[in-house]
């Protein structure tokens, strides 16, 4: 299969199982794009999905646009980017076009808390999968719960909270690195 279809095809993949947002697409991105492609690292997955958060627009479509372009340069970005906004784009106007005639039936309204609660589940199981990979010592452990403790207790902006984690797990490694030169 012709390799920038294929990014295409598995991003609007990606898209289509977006509900609930770019954190729910999480653990779909892992599926894909690090088990099945191995397009990306777990590690370099939870970079794309931090810097995804950070950047303007919608992380959904940063990660994407991230991975498309570490993969396969710009066109890879750009099909990455049209991959996942593509489904979304469909839907969205589909729903625009008849969700006002059906919005107030009961089952139409169970059906969407039913969804919302199954993304809660979706983002908790990514959410411990990433906590494996990547907690695996006690600076990271510490900056975890220090930034969860900003953004859930602090209630501060991610942007603040993921700079300020980046700021200190780089003092920290540089830090552990010249101690870890000094003694040799």
């Amino acid at each position: 299969m012709n390799i920038y279809f294929d990014l295409f095809l598995t991003f609007a993949r990606v898209g289509v199982c977006t509900f609930g947002g770019g954190y729910a697409m999480l653990p779909i991105l892992q599926r894909e794009v690090v088990e099945k492609k191995g397009w990306a690292t777990d590690e370099e997955l939870t970079d794309y999905f931090a810097v995804g958060q950070c950047t303007p627009g919608i992380i959904a479509v940063n990660t994407a646009t991230f991975i498309g372009y570490k993969y396969k340069g710009i066109p890879g970005g750009v099909l990455a980017t049209l991959g996942v906004v593509f489904p979304s784009l469909i839907i969205i106007t589909a729903i625009a076009a008849f969700l006002s005639n059906f919005a107030d039936i009961p089952v139409v309204q169970h059906a969407l808390a039913g969804i919302n609660a199954a993304v809660v589940a979706l983002i908790a199981a990514s959410v411990l999968k990433l906590g494996k990979s990547n907690l695996k010592d006690a600076v990271s452990i510490c900056i975890f719960l220090a930034a969860l403790g900003m953004a859930f207790f602090a209630g501060m902006s991610p942007v603040v909270v993921i700079v300020c984690a980046g700021v200190v797990g780089y003092v920290a490694r540089t830090l552990a690195r010249m101690k870890g030169g000094a003694e040799q």
